[in-house]
């Protein structure tokens, strides 16, 4: 019996309706939306509206659903933002539990045009100084913070740094990649303006589904431009959303997934889906934390998601991931997880970490399996050497 135990990275065990509900539309419609008036495309549209509406429901999203543009990852949707939203010379304040889909192109954007980037230092307990971000925030153009770090599995306090962030004229951008489906999530009350997710993770959809909401009032140039089934004359992109932002032909089967995935987060209910998983998480970290050897590095607040990440004295993170896949059929990730500032705070930049992330099927005989595993592994293993940087 298999044990997956890398939901952080994506769903990989998908709910049969969401199986069901991309193969009935490729089946049954097939069609794009907003590229026809006859019924397939119509009902497509429709599937799209639907997929917006669910969007917004487990975001904590409200307003317009066309303001919800569809991409196809967080990424896609972080680098619209951060490219659309800063201008040569603006300021953007972002934090050490970032991604890679933020601090790389806010990397690029600092070279090509000037864009100063202020980084937020944490702790490795995952909290930040807010006096600090106050300070870094004056005269910024752009904030962002995540829901949860995909390292840590830690909450930020969203509202209150939404709060300074407003008070310092900038605007706040959520990467909900990690939370989306995982927790509770109310980002327009908290003060959101912009909100990236993917459908993969939490959300039980397929790959390639994601995209970004834009609070009513905000400008954003779009990342790509191109057909976006409207009129077709102006050679600039339309002003309405979602049209801006959705350039080119939609991944149609995947919102169709994604619309689907959503539903049996619904009906299964996030809060109860975060209640299991909080109980789940403390059940590992609880069992690592007795091991000797063993380093958990997650902070041990429940708040967040269900992540913990650890390394072990004697055996290093690639190879305890590799034996617990081979000889105890337990699958998490090694590395720095596309999050290296985040391994600065833990101190383990050279030598990455081991990630084992609960979701939506996990149970206590996955982490049961897990800990016997990192047991018997960590008490019998070879000394540590350093290991790569896999992702």
């Amino acid at each position: 019996m298999s044990h997956y135990l890398d939901f952080a990275a994506t769903s990989a065990v998908r709910p049969p309706e969401v199986v069901e509900a991309t193969a009935r539309f490729l089946r049954e419609c097939g069609a794009t939306p907003g590229r026809g008036a006859y019924d397939r495309a119509l009902d497509a549209g429709r599937l799209a509206l639907r997929c917006r509406q669910a969007v917004q429901w487990l975001l904590g999203l409200s307003g317009d659903p066309d303001r919800v543009a569809f991409l196809f990852n967080a990424t896609q949707g972080l680098n619209t933002a951060l490219w659309g939203v800063l201008a040569p010379d603006d300021a953007v304040v972002v934090t050490q539990y970032d991604h890679n889909a933020v601090l790389r192109p806010a990397a690029y954007l600092e070279r090509i045009r000037g864009v100063e980037v202020r980084l937020l230092r944490g702790t490795p307990e995952g909290e930040l100084d807010l006096d600090d971000a106050e300070r870094k925030m004056a005269g910024a153009r752009l904030v962002v913070v995540n829901s949860a770090s995909n390292v840590l599995g830690n909450r930020l306090p969203l509202a209150d740094l939404a709060e300074r962030a407003h008070a310092a004229g900038a605007l706040v951008l959520v990467d909900a990649a990690q939370g989306a489906g995982h927790m509770p999530m109310t980002c327009a009350a908290d003060g959101a303006d912009l909100v990236a997710f993917t459908g993969h993770k939490g959300m039980l959809g397929p790959q390639g589904t994601g995209g970004l909401w834009v609070r009513p009032g905000i400008e954003i140039e779009p990342l790509l431009r191109g057909g976006s089934g409207g009129d077709s004359v102006p050679r600039e992109m339309p002003d309405a959303m979602p049209d801006r932002l959705e350039a080119g032909t939609l991944n149609a089967p995947g919102i169709a997934g994604l619309l689907a995935g959503i539903e049996v987060v619904r009906s299964l209910g996030v809060e109860e889906l975060h209640r299991r998983g909080a109980a789940l998480k403390a059940r590992l970290r609880s069992g690592l934390t007795a091991m000797p050897g063993v380093r958990v590095c997650s902070p041990p607040a429940l708040d967040g998601v269900g992540i913990v990440t650890l390394t072990a004295a004697r055996v290093d993170p690639s190879t305890l991931a590799r034996r617990l896949d081979r000889e105890w059929d337990v699958q998490g990730r090694s590395g720095l997880h596309c999050a290296p500032e985040t391994h600065v705070l833990l101190g383990t930049r050279s030598s990455g970490a081991l990630r084992l992330s609960l979701g939506w099927s996990s149970t206590e005989s996955d982490v049961d399996r897990a800990l016997e595993g990192v047991a018997a592994i960590a008490g019998r293993g070879a000394v540590s050497t350093p290991a790569s940087s896999t992702r």
